[in-house]
Protein backbone atom coordinates (compact mmCIF):
# COMPACT_ATOMS: atom_id res chain seq x y z
CA UNK A 1 0.00 0.00 0.00
CA UNK A 2 0.80 3.18 -0.73
CA UNK A 3 1.98 5.79 1.79
CA UNK A 4 -0.08 8.33 2.99
CA UNK A 5 -0.09 11.79 1.45
CA UNK A 6 -0.25 14.79 3.90
CA UNK A 7 -2.92 17.86 2.70
CA UNK A 8 -0.58 19.72 1.45
CA UNK A 9 1.31 17.42 -1.06
CA UNK A 10 -2.02 15.96 -2.14
CA UNK A 11 -3.55 19.23 -3.08
CA UNK A 12 -0.09 19.84 -4.83
CA UNK A 13 -1.09 16.68 -6.74
CA UNK A 14 -4.58 17.32 -7.70
CA UNK A 15 -4.18 20.26 -10.41
CA UNK A 16 -6.73 22.78 -8.52
CA UNK A 17 -9.28 19.62 -7.77
CA UNK A 18 -9.53 20.03 -4.23
CA UNK A 19 -10.60 24.13 -4.34
CA UNK A 20 -13.73 22.64 -6.16
CA UNK A 21 -14.95 20.08 -3.21
CA UNK A 22 -16.96 21.71 -0.59
CA UNK A 23 -16.43 18.87 1.60
CA UNK A 24 -15.12 15.52 2.16
CA UNK A 25 -18.24 13.02 2.41
CA UNK A 26 -16.06 9.49 3.08
CA UNK A 27 -12.13 9.45 3.48
CA UNK A 28 -9.92 7.12 1.96
CA UNK A 29 -9.97 4.83 5.42
CA UNK A 30 -14.00 4.98 5.24
CA UNK A 31 -13.73 3.72 1.80
CA UNK A 32 -11.69 1.32 2.41
CA UNK A 33 -13.89 -0.22 5.67
CA UNK A 34 -16.25 -0.36 3.63
CA UNK A 35 -15.14 -2.34 0.41
CA UNK A 36 -14.25 -4.58 3.18
CA UNK A 37 -17.53 -5.61 4.91
CA UNK A 38 -18.31 -5.86 1.72
CA UNK A 39 -16.59 -8.43 0.35
CA UNK A 40 -16.41 -10.11 3.33
CA UNK A 41 -20.10 -10.77 3.12
CA UNK A 42 -20.09 -11.46 -0.45
CA UNK A 43 -17.54 -14.07 0.16
CA UNK A 44 -19.61 -15.42 2.38
CA UNK A 45 -23.10 -15.19 0.61
CA UNK A 46 -21.84 -16.75 -2.64
CA UNK A 47 -19.30 -19.20 -1.42
CA UNK A 48 -20.71 -22.21 -2.68
CA UNK A 49 -21.61 -20.29 -6.38
CA UNK A 50 -20.39 -19.60 -9.81
CA UNK A 51 -19.97 -15.62 -8.93
CA UNK A 52 -19.66 -13.23 -12.41
CA UNK A 53 -18.80 -9.70 -11.53
CA UNK A 54 -20.24 -7.19 -13.36
CA UNK A 55 -18.79 -3.52 -13.01
CA UNK A 56 -21.26 -0.98 -14.93
CA UNK A 57 -18.27 1.76 -16.61
CA UNK A 58 -17.13 3.70 -15.79
CA UNK A 59 -18.06 5.08 -12.55
CA UNK A 60 -17.53 1.64 -10.49
CA UNK A 61 -14.48 0.72 -12.31
CA UNK A 62 -12.18 2.30 -8.74
CA UNK A 63 -15.02 0.51 -6.75
CA UNK A 64 -15.14 -3.16 -8.24
CA UNK A 65 -10.73 -3.40 -8.56
CA UNK A 66 -10.92 -3.04 -4.72
CA UNK A 67 -14.32 -5.01 -4.07
CA UNK A 68 -12.95 -7.92 -6.16
CA UNK A 69 -9.13 -7.87 -4.04
CA UNK A 70 -11.34 -8.00 -0.72
CA UNK A 71 -13.28 -11.15 -2.01
CA UNK A 72 -11.71 -14.43 -1.27
CA UNK A 73 -13.78 -16.78 -3.42
CA UNK A 74 -13.38 -18.04 -6.86
CA UNK A 75 -15.26 -15.26 -9.41
CA UNK A 76 -14.86 -14.00 -12.66
CA UNK A 77 -15.29 -10.66 -13.96
CA UNK A 78 -16.94 -8.56 -17.07
CA UNK A 79 -17.30 -4.72 -17.63
CA UNK A 80 -20.49 -3.59 -19.04
CA UNK A 81 -20.58 0.67 -20.84
CA UNK A 82 -23.66 2.35 -20.68
CA UNK A 83 -24.75 5.80 -21.33
CA UNK A 84 -27.66 7.75 -19.93
CA UNK A 85 -26.11 11.23 -18.24
CA UNK A 86 -23.76 12.32 -21.06
CA UNK A 87 -22.20 15.40 -19.05
CA UNK A 88 -25.32 16.72 -17.10
CA UNK A 89 -25.99 15.83 -13.07
CA UNK A 90 -29.61 14.41 -13.68
CA UNK A 91 -30.13 11.09 -15.96
CA UNK A 92 -31.03 11.90 -19.63
CA UNK A 93 -33.85 8.72 -19.14
CA UNK A 94 -32.31 7.25 -22.96
CA UNK A 95 -29.76 4.31 -22.10
CA UNK A 96 -27.61 3.26 -24.84
CA UNK A 97 -24.98 0.23 -24.20
CA UNK A 98 -21.86 1.13 -25.38
CA UNK A 99 -20.07 -1.78 -24.30
CA UNK A 100 -21.35 -5.18 -23.77
CA UNK A 101 -20.80 -8.37 -21.76
CA UNK A 102 -18.21 -10.29 -23.30
CA UNK A 103 -19.09 -13.13 -21.08
CA UNK A 104 -22.57 -15.57 -21.24
CA UNK A 105 -24.48 -15.94 -18.51
CA UNK A 106 -26.30 -18.99 -18.31
CA UNK A 107 -25.56 -20.83 -14.72
CA UNK A 108 -23.64 -17.87 -13.25
CA UNK A 109 -24.52 -16.04 -10.09
CA UNK A 110 -24.82 -12.48 -11.44
CA UNK A 111 -23.78 -9.46 -9.19
CA UNK A 112 -23.49 -5.95 -10.99
CA UNK A 113 -21.24 -3.89 -9.38
CA UNK A 114 -22.64 -0.02 -9.55
CA UNK A 115 -20.98 3.17 -7.62
CA UNK A 116 -24.06 4.69 -6.56
CA UNK A 117 -27.90 3.68 -7.18
CA UNK A 118 -30.05 6.95 -7.46
CA UNK A 119 -33.16 7.06 -10.03
CA UNK A 120 -32.79 3.54 -10.53
CA UNK A 121 -33.67 4.34 -14.36
CA UNK A 122 -30.38 2.82 -15.56
CA UNK A 123 -30.43 -0.07 -13.55
CA UNK A 124 -33.41 -1.09 -13.97
CA UNK A 125 -32.82 -0.88 -18.08
CA UNK A 126 -29.62 -2.92 -17.41
CA UNK A 127 -31.27 -5.47 -15.19
CA UNK A 128 -34.08 -6.36 -17.74
CA UNK A 129 -31.52 -7.37 -20.49
CA UNK A 130 -29.47 -8.94 -18.28
CA UNK A 131 -31.91 -11.56 -16.69
CA UNK A 132 -32.99 -12.26 -20.03
CA UNK A 133 -29.57 -13.80 -20.60
CA UNK A 134 -30.53 -16.71 -18.25
CA UNK A 135 -28.25 -15.90 -15.60
CA UNK A 136 -29.01 -18.48 -12.14
CA UNK A 137 -29.11 -15.37 -10.08
CA UNK A 138 -28.94 -11.52 -9.97
CA UNK A 139 -28.13 -8.99 -7.74
CA UNK A 140 -26.85 -5.63 -7.25
CA UNK A 141 -23.85 -4.23 -4.95
CA UNK A 142 -23.66 -0.57 -5.10
CA UNK A 143 -21.09 1.25 -3.57
CA UNK A 144 -23.34 4.31 -2.26
CA UNK A 145 -27.09 4.58 -2.34
CA UNK A 146 -29.58 7.84 -3.12
CA UNK A 147 -32.85 6.23 -2.00
CA UNK A 148 -34.82 9.37 -2.39
CA UNK A 149 -34.23 10.11 -5.56
CA UNK A 150 -35.67 5.90 -6.53
CA UNK A 151 -37.93 6.58 -10.04
CA UNK A 152 -37.87 2.53 -10.51
CA UNK A 153 -38.14 -0.03 -8.31
CA UNK A 154 -34.75 -0.92 -8.12
CA UNK A 155 -33.08 -2.67 -4.59
CA UNK A 156 -29.60 -3.40 -3.98
CA UNK A 157 -28.42 -6.89 -1.81
CA UNK A 158 -25.45 -4.71 -1.17
CA UNK A 159 -25.15 -1.22 -0.16
CA UNK A 160 -22.00 0.57 1.21
CA UNK A 161 -23.44 3.20 2.86
CA UNK A 162 -26.23 6.23 2.23
CA UNK A 163 -25.15 9.41 0.87
CA UNK A 164 -27.09 12.92 1.04
CA UNK A 165 -28.89 13.84 -2.01
CA UNK A 166 -25.88 16.13 -2.99
CA UNK A 167 -23.58 15.95 -5.96
CA UNK A 168 -21.04 13.63 -4.95
CA UNK A 169 -17.05 13.11 -6.74
CA UNK A 170 -14.01 10.66 -6.05
CA UNK A 171 -13.53 7.43 -5.43
CA UNK A 172 -14.88 6.62 -9.16
CA UNK A 173 -17.37 9.24 -8.92
CA UNK A 174 -17.17 12.31 -12.05
CA UNK A 175 -18.56 14.96 -13.17
CA UNK A 176 -18.21 16.08 -16.81
CA UNK A 177 -15.15 12.95 -16.44
CA UNK A 178 -13.68 14.69 -14.08
CA UNK A 179 -12.28 14.28 -10.39
CA UNK A 180 -12.57 10.31 -10.38
CA UNK A 181 -9.16 9.49 -9.61
CA UNK A 182 -9.18 11.83 -6.48
CA UNK A 183 -8.87 9.14 -3.51
CA UNK A 184 -11.95 10.10 -1.15
CA UNK A 185 -15.47 11.10 -1.82
CA UNK A 186 -16.59 14.61 -1.77
CA UNK A 187 -19.58 17.02 -2.03
CA UNK A 188 -18.98 19.40 -5.13
CA UNK A 189 -19.53 23.22 -4.89
CA UNK A 190 -22.62 23.96 -6.74
CA UNK A 191 -20.99 26.48 -8.69
CA UNK A 192 -18.83 23.95 -10.29
CA UNK A 193 -22.16 21.97 -12.04
CA UNK A 194 -24.18 25.34 -12.08
CA UNK A 195 -26.73 23.49 -9.16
Amino acid sequence: MAPKKGVNEMAENTNGMLDDIQEVLLSEEKLHEIVERIGAQISEDYKDKKLLMVSILKGSVVFMADLMRAITIPCRIDFMAVSSYGSGTKTSGVVKIIKDLDIPLEGYDLLIVEDILDSGMTLSYILDILKSRGPRSIQICTLFDKPERRQADVKAAYVGTQVPDAFIVGYGLDYDEKYRNLPFVGVLKPEVYGG
